[in-house]
């Protein structure tokens, strides 16, 4: 019997109309969504899981590796664990690999209208970047290659500076900036805008201490996206208005939809669609209340919201989130929530991300989005770049920021606190600005790193499940490669023996 090769999907013939290069990349966002990266517990662990924002309500193999700090090449890639480091390399270098394969087969690719190669090429490169951006801030140098090669001479690659790699992402994002859409229509919402790769460079050029061009992309983002911040904190967490103004960047996620993306690269796995993530904020009913007198009072209160305590409660606030953050600041019953429609919880949780709708929001079930980007991050990343530049003025600093301080406190007074600060006093203030605007955003870890605080605040944090001030080193500003990925690849250790420090 004779094969049609026409018949068998591979990239060498998928690549053959527009619809199977948009299909392309598809695919390529079903790997985002995948549950190590920006589907469940993926990044969140790596950059906010550890430091003094959130902490599991209760011990758990997917945490104790931040939590207190345990980590090391063997536990990073324990086949034990859900989201494992070694899953989250894994699944980031998949992302490139399938760019690049993208990249390469729809590039001057005849069958494919030139607009339609604009528009793949530039999403297939911004998501390269996006990887690459990620790898780099959580393993430094690493393995580095943009070109359509085979895995065996994968498997033979030693790390690249970090600094070359971050090179080749920049070079991605300009490409990027100049060719994807700043807007897209309600069918294609969800789809990265150049306005996404525009943040991605100003957190670069921020990175690098390049104060002037983070805020003069900063202030392109401000003064030519469509984006702007809205009046009302709580309105940006709205399930209701999921594309709202402010966010720059969300992965659209659906309910009861487990497809897969495979046919443009046969044999590997994506995640489906339905979304876990605000099951690991919503609390889990067997753990409320504080009191068990109260529990047919809470119970009640649920039934007659139409609400559901049926996540996991595996990421709430932290005692030391709660212990600091102003009362008088009006997003804080967004960001920790200790009672239930006036019943006292057990825990302390970031209502910000419930999604307690008993019909609409089942449990591993949700049609969240995943926010990625939003404006006030951008207002708070020029505020910093304008307080840090060369002639910069804390005062002209403050007006990036006004919009957020004005929604965040009842007067005008409060609001103009961190006014008139010294540039170390507003340095300060930014410090803990971004901590109490972006809690749980996947921010945290990545701003104390660049601001050489890191070790102190974590040392310095109060925790009620783990203790990372025991254990945490200065080695684990960065993750291990996994002890299986140099087992296949002894060449990972060539530039660096000690492997980040873990050996």
């Amino acid at each position: 019997m004779e094969e049609e090769p026409k018949s068998i999907v591979a990239p060498e013939n998928f690549f053959s109309s527009d619809a199977d290069a948009k299909q392309a990349i598809t695919g390529l966002y079903a790997l985002l969504k995948n549950n190590s990266i920006y589907g469940q517990a993926g990044l969140d662990n790596w950059y906010d899981n550890g430091v003094d924002i959130i902490e599991p309500n209760r011990k758990h193999p997917i945490f104790e590796v931040m939590g207190n700090y345990t980590l090391n090449e063997a536990v990073a890639d324990a086949s034990n664990q859900l989201m494992s480091v070694s899953d989250t390399w894994q699944n980031l270098y998949r992302v490139i690999l399938n760019a690049n394969v993208t990249i390469d087969r729809v590039s001057g690719n005849g069958a494919i209208s030139e607009d339609v190669q604009t528009d793949v090429v530039a999403e297939a490169r911004f998501m390269r970047a996006l990887a690459y951006w990620h790898i780099t801030n959580l393993w430094g140098d690493a393995p580095f290659y943009t070109e359509n090669i085979s895995l065996n001479e994968i498997r033979q690659l030693g790390r690249t500076d970090k600094d070359v790699i971050i090179a080749s992402v920049l070079d991605d994002l300009e490409f990027a900036q100049n060719n994807l859409k700043g807007d897209f229509d309600p069918a294609n919402r969800g789809r990265a805008s150049k306005w996404a790769a525009a943040v991605i460079e100003a957190k670069i050029h921020m990175k690098a201490k390049d104060w002037q061009a983070g805020l003069d992309k900063c202030n392109e983002i401000i003064n030519e996206s469509s984006h702007a911040l809205l009046s009302t904190y709580a309105d940006v967490f709205d399930p209701a208005n999921e594309y709202n103004a402010e966010i720059i960047w969300s992965l659209d996620f659906a309910k009861d939809i487990t497809g897969m993306f495979e046919p443009a690269f046969p044999g590997r796995s994506f995640a489906g669609n339905n979304y876990w993530r605000p099951s690991l904020f919503n609390p889990r009913i067997r753990d409320e209340p504080a009191n068990a007198a109260d529990k047919a009072s809470l119970v009640a209160a649920l039934a007659a919201n139409g609400a559901s305590f049926n996540g996991t409660g595996l990421q709430i606030a932290s005692v030391d989130f709660v212990e600091k953050f102003p009362m008088n600041d009006l997003r804080r019953p967004l960001n920790i929530a200790g009672t239930y429609a006036g019943v006292q919880l057990n825990h302390t949780y970031m209502p910000k991300f419930w999604n307690l709708d008993l019909e609409t929001s089942p449990r591993f079930n949700h049609s969240d989005n995943r926010l990625v980007f939003r404006m006030a991050d951008v207002h708070l990343m020029a505020a910093e770049c304008e307080n840090e530049r060369a002639g910069g003025n804390p005062n002209d600093a403050f007006e990036y920021i006004r919009e957020i301080r004005e929604r965040a406190y009842a007067t005008v007074a409060e609001a103009e606190a961190i006014k008139g600060l010294s540039q170390q006093g507003f340095r300060e203030a930014i410090y803990d600005e971004r901590k109490w605007e972006l809690a749980a955003e996947a921010h945290r870890r990545y701003d104390l790193i660049r601001w050489g605080i890191y070790l102190d605040v974590v040392r310095n944090a109060k925790f009620k499940t783990y203790q990372p001030d025991q254990n945490i080193k200065a080695h684990h500003v960065l993750l291990p490669i996994p002890l299986n990925e140099i087992q296949l690849n002894p060449n990972l250790l060539a530039s660096d023996p000690t492997n980040n420090g873990y050996r």
